[in-house]
């Protein structure tokens, strides 16, 4: 009986596939008539009564990006109510690391005349820690990646994250009260706590918080609109993904700006526990827009355990391919029919029975497909975070061994978030539509790349003024500890504004590798695993700050030269490397855009709703 029962299962399978297969066959024959008749229209709630273009049409149209639905926005307030709190917080580590407390103060204030400070564990301690906390905040949406995939949705996932994180904050405020600031040893053992606990928070909202925001747009089919000018053109959602991760991008720089800029000088003027104490009351914000959005926002059911699906349907495909020489296995690994012989259909082909966890169809492998040439792509990211990585720790302690005028030594990290702010617009209204009206293709991979050599260039910046500091400064190559017999730092006669030009710079990179980075891990990751390709492109800056750890010997007197210096040759050349690598991936972009969603029947998943 049970060999009868297997072999009725297999045959249900083998009908369910033909029937897929069927479906394909009809949809191919449609899609060929509509190059050959009237454009397609389709009724699905989403996509209803628009004009889908031809092929010619798609050769010849200009396209252009869709409006964006308004709880896109909602969502982005969330975001930038937590980047205000995460940035607002965290702009002040290096200095309540590094330097100590001002003579006669009980709250680290330095005021006009002295460095504000708390536990003095000098520049090393304070890039270690700070490059720790950077690493844990990127491991830790691998985890809510799985939560949200596997067991409760994005929103659910994200709501528990806002939890975790606000306990951390309220921890974070002890460090810094009068009474435990002045004992060096107990205030660190509960600032370490605090930044443990608000990392995992911020792993979790971090992994899942992007890919909600795009869910909200649902469009995913090209479209034809007439402008007011009568101008046909070409809604393309690709584009309008692109436009939303930018403005996505743009709050959330408007929340880092205000909350940087207010705490350093609530640092400087008041004392850490006001810096510490505003972003958490920011925050509260974040579960009260959450909760009044509740019933509005465009939610995906998690569909239960995707990646056991996914190592499942790889092992299957490497089966036999997986040989003693090196050489051929790669070349199994990467050709064209690793995937192909694992789909349903040339399962059926094959005469083979199809396995009873094979509940996906043909589509689903393409996807997946997809998404590991997106990995492939994210490789080369955490060599890109090491220069990003340079402005929440060094180019800090840089800026305050120079004239600063009075102004807090962090204030001018927030060029960054300002640039970004500015440039933002003016890239997705002038630069990007000229590039395309002029019939450049400035793709996904192309801006990424672009990204990596101005990320050099500002890394060059800052190698050349450093080597200005140490010229100008009367302790020479010893700048970070140059003191008169008074105690007080004596520094260089540079203008700390010079440094403009590194954070600029390096908004740029941001514009081009960053923003990219997130669009192109939503829109090439298979439908049901957009947390875990996420994930794994935010993991890449946890990998950065692994190797950062490696150059931490560099971030010291009189060595800094040589850090920034390093940092800007080795972006140079992956940025180099990383176009020779992707470039064939490049030349299929519109070959993967235009890939349909495949279906995976649900497995442990619990609902959501």
């Amino acid at each position: 009986m049970a060999g009868l029962q297997t072999d009725t299962d297999a045959i249900i399978a083998q009908a369910h596939v033909l029937k897929e297969e069927k479906a394909e066959l009809e949809l191919a024959f449609d899609t060929k008539s509509l190059t050959e008749s009237a454009p397609l229209e389709m009724n699905d709630g989403v996509h209803d009564g628009l004009e889908f273009p031809t092929d010619e049409e798609r050769a010849t149209l200009r396209r252009v990006s869709d409006s964006l639905p308004w709880n896109v926005y909602l969502i982005a307030f969330v975001e930038a109510a937590e980047r205000f709190s995460f940035y607002g917080s965290s702009i002040v580590f290096t200095n309540f690391i590094q330097h100590g407390l001002p003579k006669g103060s009980h709250t680290g204030a330095g005021g006009t005349d002295h460095q504000s400070g708390a536990l003095g564990k000098g520049q090393q301690t304070s890039t270690g820690i700070g490059t720790f906390y950077t690493f844990w905040c990127y491991v830790t949406p691998l985890l809510g990646a799985y939560i949200a995939d596997a067991h409760l949705g994005r929103f659910k996932t994200v709501s528990i994250a806002v939890g975790i994180a606000l306990l951390g904050h309220i921890i974070l405020i002890i460090p810094a009260i009068p009474g435990v600031i002045e004992k060096p040893n107990t205030s660190m053992g509960i600032f370490i706590l605090a930044l443990i606990i608000m990392g995992l928070g911020t792993g979790l909202f971090k992994a899942n918080i992007s890919p909600l925001v795009a869910e909200q747009y649902r469009r995913t089919k090209l479209f034809i609109r007439t402008t007011k000018s009568g101008e046909r053109v070409i809604v393309d959602p690709i584009i309008t993904v692109s436009r939303l991760y930018m403005y996505f991008y743009l709050f959330i720089n408007v929340g880092a700006l205000v909350g940087q800029i207010t705490m350093v000088y609530a640092e400087k003027y008041v004392g850490f526990w006001l810096a510490y104490t505003l972003p958490t009351a920011v925050f509260l914000f974040c579960p009260l827009v959450l909760l009044a959005g509740n019933k509005l926002y465009v939610r995906s059911p998690p569909t239960g355990s995707v990646l056991a699906l996914f190592l499942k349907l790889f092992g299957f495909a490497a089966k036999g391919k997986i040989v003693l020489n090196p050489a051929t296995t790669i070349s199994n690994l990467r050709g064209p029919s690793f995937w192909e012989d694992a789909k349903p259909s040339r399962v059926v082909a094959r005469g083979e029975t199809i396995p009873s966890w094979m509940t996906f169809d043909d589509l689903w492998v393409d996807e997946v497909r997809r998404g590991i040439k997106a990995c492939w792509v994210f490789l080369w990211f955490p060599i890109y975070w090491l220069t990003y990585g340079q402005l929440t720790n060094n180019l800090i302690s840089q800026a305050s061994t120079m004239s600063t005028h009075g102004l807090p030594n962090d204030v001018l990290s927030n060029l960054d978030p300002l640039a970004l702010i500015i440039f933002i617009p003016i890239c997705d209204q002038l630069i990007y539509p000229a590039l395309m009206r002029r019939g450049y293709n400035f793709s996904a991979l192309k801006k990424i790349a672009a990204g990596f050599f101005t990320g050099s260039a500002a890394m060059i910046w800052a190698a050349v003024l450093q080597a200005y500091i140490y010229k100008t400064n009367p302790c020479g190559n010893y700048v970070g500890t140059c003191e008169d017999g008074d105690g007080n730092a004596l520094v260089s006669s540079l203008n700390i504004w010079i440094q403009s030009g590194s954070y600029i710079l390096v908004a740029f990179s941001e514009i081009f590798a960053s923003i990219t980075g997130l669009e192109y891990a939503f829109t090439k990751a298979p439908k049901n695993m957009r947390s875990l390709v996420m994930s794994i492109f935010l993991f890449t800056s946890a990998i950065s700050s692994a190797l950062s750890e490696a150059f931490v010997t560099l971030s010291t007197d009189p060595l800094l030269v040589w850090n920034y210096g390093s940092m800007a040759v080795i972006s140079a050349i992956a940025g180099v490397l990383f176009w020779w690598h992707v470039r064939g991936i490049d030349a299929k972009e519109e070959e993967f855009n235009r890939m349909g969603v495949g279906h995976v029947a649900a497995t442990d998943a619990k609902d959501s709703a």
